[in-house]
């Protein structure tokens, strides 16, 4: 949990973060709520160590989607320009919007909308770069990209967040909110992935000429890994987490046969990955290459198994941040990005569905 203060101060617009909250996300199994008492109760004791850091009540939340049931919708809308000159304008948008909404709608069922993205828009046939208002033309084409997540997922993680007496102001999808603070605007130009590896899910957002054209998250994480490694050794889960972290090995542990558990299973997360970016029928590769985040970004030679497995340049992600803040490494990347999408709604990412103008904005995150 990031508490995040805005200051319009002499110098300029100033950002702050002024407290955080750190608590273990029990009750979740695949990012999907199991117990919802238990994540209640984990929301507050978050809640509890952000509060007394920041010195503010926290009562209401900007919240982070993630888990397997996030998902992704494709969609063209068309309409026909609506004045009489024949110039584009905002209502045209409304209506590609809308035809798209209904051509993606048979997707929709027992889902919720988190973001509607337009990907490309064409005028007459022909694509035009940035936004396509004030242009002239016949007929406006718009290609959307619809993120979702389960509707029964987003409401029964919102009533454990309501429980904890929080109000939910918003809410985003978690690859895109980590995309805004591990990203730079020239890999997203140039095309990347960002994959964040966490304990039971790969989730990543791939960028093309600045756009999120795909979302996805995928049913795999470190912990798998250590399942590996526990079955390989037959040793207890606990003993397996060590000796994946590099604190056993020996002759009990032989490091090449780790090696190789962890190649394995990391080869087989980032065939995933690349057999996702061919099903979205790009015309060519990404030159700015996978960027790896999360707490599985650390384990063995994984940039270079990403490298090898998908053909691309890759790395691990860089948390630029100034260092007197209270967050330490870039497994808070998702609130922090989250944070300054809902404090100042200055980002690449969707626009918010609503205006706001606060002091002071919280932002809940639960990965």
């Amino acid at each position: 949990m990031v508490v995040e203060e805005f200051s319009d101060k002499s110098r300029g617009r100033q950002l702050r973060i002024i407290g955080t909250g750190l608590a273990e996300s029990k009750g979740l199994h695949h990012g999907y709520i199991v117990n919802k008492e238990e994540v209640t109760a984990s929301i507050l004791k978050a809640k509890e160590q952000a509060e007394a850091t920041a010195r503010v009540p926290i009562r209401s939340a900007f919240l982070a989607v993630g888990g397997i049931s996030l998902d992704e919708a494709r969609a063209t809308g068309s309409a026909i320009i609506s004045r009489a000159d024949q110039e584009i304008t905002a209502l045209d948008i409304d209506k590609a919007i809308k035809s798209a909404r209904e051509a993606a709608a048979p997707g929709f069922l027992n889902r919720q909308v988190l973001h509607s993205i337009p990907v490309e828009y064409r005028v007459d046939g022909a694509k035009v770069f940035g936004d396509p208002v004030g242009m002239k033309g016949v007929r406006l084409e718009i290609d959307y990209l619809f993120v979702t997540c389960l509707a029964q997922h987003a409401d029964m993680l919102a009533k454990a967040v309501e429980d904890a007496d929080i109000e939910i102001v918003d809410q985003m999808a978690s690859p895109l909110a980590g995309s805004y603070v591990l990203l730079e605007g020239e890999q997203k130009m140039k095309g990347c992935v960002l994959a964040n590896i966490g304990a039971e899910t790969v989730s990543i957002v791939v960028y093309d000429e600045g756009i999120p054209i795909s979302v996805k998250v995928f049913p795999t994480g470190s912990s798998h890994i250590t399942d590996d490694i526990a079955l390989g050794f037959r040793i207890s889960l606990e003993e397996a987490e060590r000796v994946k972290l590099g604190r056993l090995s020996g002759t009990m542990y032989p490091r090449k046969k780790i090696d190789d558990l962890v190649l394995g299973r990391l080869s087989a997360m980032f065939t995933l990955i690349d057999k996702h970016l061919k099903s979205l029928g790009r015309r060519g590769p990404l030159p700015a290459g996978i960027i790896i985040s999360g707490g599985g970004a650390g384990i063995g030679n994984v940039s270079d198994i990403a490298k090898g497995s998908l053909k691309l340049p890759a790395r691990l992600a860089e948390f630029r941040i100034s260092s007197d803040t209270k967050m330490r490494d870039a497994t808070w990347a998702v609130s922090y990005g989250l944070a300054l999408w809902g404090l100042t709604g200055d980002t690449n990412a969707p626009k918010k569905s609503f205006s706001a103008s606060f002091n002071k904005f919280i932002q809940q995150f639960l990965p």
